[in-house]
């Protein structure tokens, strides 16, 4: 005799009551998932995760970004308890998603994606893989090529330190070389990969190293 699986537990940390509501009425139509409790602040709901563990955590970003990486970046941070996060707001660019991602965030979702959607990324992150809307690469504007096998042994070297969130200095540094050579490294690479922007590079990889679920992000965002 079969059993219904057990539904993924939910904490949502919110600062509008309504979004809240939204969220609610949204997980009661699944049979995957249920909400067992909601805070407006991260202290509390801090405080929360702690002392009743869930399987997913739904930040708001507006709760301050800063204070929400910092969170997941401390020493007892909700990563290590393996709660799945999600970072959602109304605006998401690259360098935001990937400072979150590199914390330890699982989910990067937009406030105004469809039920559908939301669904999705709750699955993908209660499935321990990741997962980011397609509309946080709007700002690259290009299509992305992936051609790393046409790069260079150096320029591996340079992409890989640039995934690690390393800046050209540092890089420099690491590889013995000027930072002007590492400008003209990544200029290569940005016309090889078609991918534009260091945080696209960063966030590229996640996906080249198949963090992201499927479905998680477009073929052919940049």
């Amino acid at each position: 005799m079969s059993s219904e699986p057990t539904p993924k537990t939910i904490g949502l940390l919110d600062t509008q009551p309504a979004t809240v509501e939204g969220m609610k009425a949204i997980v009661a139509g699944s049979a995957n998932f249920r909400i067992r409790w909601s805070a407006g602040s991260l202290i509390l709901g801090l405080q929360l995760v702690r002392q009743d563990p869930v399987d997913l955590l739904v930040i708001d970003k507006t709760l301050g970004l800063q204070a929400v990486i910092d969170a997941l970046a401390s020493a007892d941070s909700l990563a290590s308890r393996r709660t799945g996060i999600i970072v959602w707001g109304n605006s998401m660019n690259e360098q935001e998603a990937l400072r979150l991602l590199q914390a330890g965030a699982r989910g990067i979702l937009s406030k105004t994606a469809d039920v559908s959607t939301i669904l999705a990324c709750l699955k993908t992150v209660a499935g321990h893989a990741t997962w980011m809307e397609g509309c946080v690469f709007n700002d690259s504007g290009r299509e992305a090529r992936f051609g790393r096998n046409d790069l260079t042994s150096r320029e591996r070297q340079v992409l890989l330190l640039v995934e690690r969130g390393m800046k050209n200095k540092e890089i420099a540094q690491e590889l013995g070389i000027r930072p002007g050579t590492v400008k003209i490294h990544l200029k290569h690479i940005f016309e090889k990969t078609g991918v534009r922007g260091r945080y696209g590079l960063a966030i590229s990889g996640f996906r080249n190293k198949g963090e992201f679920g499927a479905g998680a992000a477009p073929a052919n965002a940049a």
